[in-house]
C-alpha cells in the first residue's frame, strides 16, 4: 500500500510540475498597428515596458499599412491580432470572415484637418487634392463625413488620394503633393510649427466614433482563449500605467514617435482628457456604431449592422477579473 500510495503522489507531482511548465511556457503572437503613430501607444507600453513579457507572451509588434491588408494576414493565419480600423472586422464579418473585436486602441478621433499655406478654410479646399490614408476605410470615410457637414461632397468638391498614415500626410503637405490631410495629434502640432494652417478638428463634427480595435478571428481565440485573456490583460496593465504616469509616458512616446517631449505632454492631456484611450482597452458601443452607420452609408446598406455582434468582451472582463483577483 505504501509503494502504491508512493508512486501515486508521485505521479501527481511530476503532473502538476508538467502543467506549471506548461502554464508559464512563453506564447509567440504576431500583433499589427496600421500606423506607428501616438494613438497606439498601448501597444508599444506593452512591448516597452514588459507587459507582454510579464504574461509569458513573445510579442512581434508589425506595422502593416492598411487595414485591410491587415485583415488579409490574419485570415492568412500570418497574424494573430488586428490592432486596425473598426470598420475592418464589419467589412470582413460581411465577406463572411468570422473577425470580432475584442477591445478598443484609440476611442475617438484626434485627427485635424491640417492644410498648406493658401488653404485656411473648408471652403478653400473645393477643387483640391486631399491625402488620406486609405480611400475605402478608417479615418478616410471619417474625413469625408467631416468634409461633408461643411459642404464639401466627395467626389464632386475635391480628389482624394491614398497617401499613407500621419507621417507620410505631413510629407506630402510639405511636398506640395496634396493641399490638406487629416493628421493625428501631436503630429499636428509639428505641422503648425512648419507653418501648415489648421481648418477643423474631425472630434469638433464627430464626438463619438471608434476609430481602432483589435481583433482576431474568433476560432483562434476561442481555441486559444488563456493566452487571448493573456494579451488583453498586458494591454489592460499597459492602458493602467499610461494614466498613471504621464511624464514617463510621454517621454516613452516621444521616444518611440520622434517626437518633441511637450508634443507628447499635450498628446498625453488629450488622448486622456476625452478617453481615446479606454482605460481597460474597452470599446465603446456608442461610437462603434456611428463607425457601423457610416459603412452603412458608404456601402449603400438599407440599414446599418447591430455593432453588437461584431463584439466579444468576454476576453477582457476575464482580464480585468483575473487582474483584479491578483
Amino acid at each position: 500500500m505504501l509503494q502504491n500510495i508512493s508512486r501515486g503522489s508521485l505521479l501527481l507531482i511530476l503532473f502538476l510540475s508538467a502543467s506549471l511548465a506548461h502554464a508559464q511556457e512563453t506564447v509567440k503572437l504576431r500583433a499589427s498597428v496600421v500606423a506607428k503613430t501616438f494613438g497606439f501607444a498601448p501597444l508599444w507600453v506593452a512591448s516597452r515596458q514588459g507587459f507582454f513579457n510579464q504574461q509569458k507572451l513573445d510579442v512581434e509588434v508589425l506595422l502593416i499599412r492598411g487595414s485591410d491588408v491587415s485583415t488579409q494576414a490574419l485570415a492568412g493565419g500570418s497574424l494573430q491580432v488586428s490592432g486596425a480600423s473598426a470598420d475592418a472586422p464589419i467589412a470582413a464579418f460581411d465577406r463572411g470572415l468570422d473577425m470580432v473585436i475584442v477591445g478598443g486602441i484609440i476611442n475617438g478621433l484626434s485627427q485635424s484637418i491640417m492644410a498648406g499655406k493658401n488653404y485656411r478654410t473648408y471652403e478653400d479646399l473645393r477643387g483640391a487634392t486631399l491625402g488620406a490614408n486609405s480611400l475605402t476605410a478608417g479615418t478616410a470615410f471619417a474625413f469625408r463625413r467631416v468634409l461633408k457637414a461643411k459642404g464639401l461632397e466627395y467626389p464632386r468638391d475635391y480628389k482624394l488620394i491614398n497617401v499613407g498614415g500621419t507621417p507620410q500626410a505631413l510629407a506630402a503637405l510639405a511636398s506640395g503633393q496634396i493641399a490638406a490631410a487629416p493628421l493625428s495629434l501631436p503630429v499636428n502640432y509639428v505641422a503648425e510649427e512648419q507653418g501648415f494652417n489648421t481648418i477643423g478638428r474631425f472630434i469638433d463634427v464627430i464626438p463619438h466614433y471608434q476609430l481602432s480595435v483589435y481583433s482576431v478571428l474568433r476560432p483562434w481565440a476561442e481555441k486559444n482563449r488563456p493566452v487571448m485573456v493573456r494579451f488583453m490583460k498586458a494591454i489592460v496593465l499597459a492602458c493602467r500605467w499610461i494614466y498613471s504616469n504621464k511624464d514617463a509616458a510621454a517621454d516613452l512616446l516621444a521616444k518611440e514617435m520622434g517626437l518633441k517631449r511637450d508634443y507628447a505632454r499635450k498628446g498625453w492631456d488629450f488622448y486622456t482628457e476625452k478617453g481615446l484611450w479606454h482605460p481597460t482597452a474597452d470599446v465603446t458601443l456608442e461610437g462603434l456604431g456611428i463607425v457601423a452607420q457610416i459603412y452603412a452609408e458608404q456601402n449603400q446598406l438599407k440599414s446599418a449592422p447591430n455593432p453588437a455582434k461584431f463584439v466579444d468582451q468576454s476576453f477582457l472582463r476575464d482580464a480585468v477579473k483575473e487582474l483584479a483577483a491578483r
